[in-house]
């Protein structure tokens, strides 16, 4: 892990910022968040994928770094502009483990994309906070239908659904993956908003939580199944992610999801100094209304795209439309105002 040091020294050569990020999942809502905030931005692109996002004129970077593969972020150049990294799904996905050593100043704490990177720290993270989570297998332990994940930001890609060891041995043979208890119930992925200086929000031991959003994924044949078994085929069960629906809890909930977040928040500074801004934590509600954390993505996810104007939550703290890429730009600008970067920025 690059030395916070070398960054806090590279933040104060800079005269200014700009947000930069990968042209990807959710680089508008970041770029049009950025522009109302009156910051300048660059957007990180391959080269046929320009003119797509040129023909967004408000969720348009003000300027354009390209590059042949996005595994090679260009950071000499986004250094000389004085760049902020937002990290999102695609970046961490794309850069992968050299993400932990990226010589440029990114936004929040970078460790925590480490903690959510690799599977057993992330659930360890999660019943630290004592939060209730699915049955973790090992392969001659699987006796019912249980999902086996991979590593990283995948989206659902590949995840698939086993039985036994036998068909485990078969399909998964010696990759890396978990052995997760198949739940059934309603998914829910709540977007939190960390900020360690105090505004409005729940609070917590370091700072206050907002609830910016909640959104369910549309996770190709497994939503569309029902259609394929009422003609008699019998579809492979599938989870990629095709995209995001909107989703408004039962107010009964808040609270508890409240205090998901918050024990997240204050985990992470236990853990590894800490998690700030943007993150999600992916849960199932049964029937019975008990809710499983399976994941925590620790920045922020593409369901936020479904608010580019605010959410049904947002607008009971803000009076104006307030994305989760607005509420990015919003707490970087405040703190270059503070004099604290540093305090968010690694």
């Amino acid at each position: 892990m690059l030395d916070k040091k070398k960054i806090d020294g590279l933040l104060s050569d800079y005269k200014g910022f700009r947000i930069a990020t990968i042209c990807s999942h959710s680089s508008l809502q970041i770029f049009r968040g950025a522009r109302e905030e009156g910051i300048k931005t660059i957007g990180i692109v391959q080269k046929d994928k320009r003119k797509l996002y040129e023909s967004f004129p408000r969720g348009c970077p003000d300027e354009f770094l390209e590059v042949d593969s996005y595994a090679d972020v260009p950071w000499k150049e986004l250094a000389a502009r004085n760049a902020i990294i937002i990290p999102h799904g695609s970046f961490v996905e794309y850069v992968g483990e050299e993400f932990d050593d990226l010589p440029l100043p990114v936004y929040g704490n970078r460790r925590s994309i480490s903690w959510e990177r690799e599977r057993d720290k992330m659930l360890s993270w999660i019943r630290k906070a004592g939060i209730k989570t699915p049955k973790i297998y090992t392969p001659d332990k699987i006796d019912s239908p249980v999902m086996v994940k991979f590593p990283g930001a995948k989206g659902g890609r590949g995840y698939l659904i086993v039985r036994s060891e036998e068909e485990f041995r078969q399909k998964v043979k010696n990759q890396e993956c978990v052995i997760q208890e198949f739940i059934i119930g309603v998914r829910a992925y709540p977007h939190y908003f960390f900020s360690p200086f105090r505004d409005k929000g729940y609070a917590t031991k370091h700072g206050e939580l907002q609830l910016l959003g909640v959104d369910r994924r549309v996770e190709s044949s497994a939503d569309e199944i029902a259609r394929a078994v009422s003609i008699g085929m019998k579809p492979r069960m599938a989870f990629t992610v095709i995209g995001n629906e909107p989703m408004v809890l039962r107010e009964s909930l808040l609270y508890e999801y409240m205090e998901i977040g918050r024990k997240i928040s204050e985990t992470s500074f236990d853990l590894f100094g800490g998690l700030t801004g943007p993150f999600c934590v992916e849960t199932i509600i049964t029937e019975e209304l008990e809710i499983y954390a399976f994941e925590v993505s620790a920045r922020i996810v593409a369901g936020t795209n479904l608010y580019p104007d605010g959410s049904p939550y947002s607008v009971y703290y803000y009076n104006e439309p307030m994305s989760t890429g607005r509420r990015i730009a919003r707490e970087l600008k405040h703190a270059a105002k503070l004099g604290k970067l540093k305090e968010i920025v690694y």
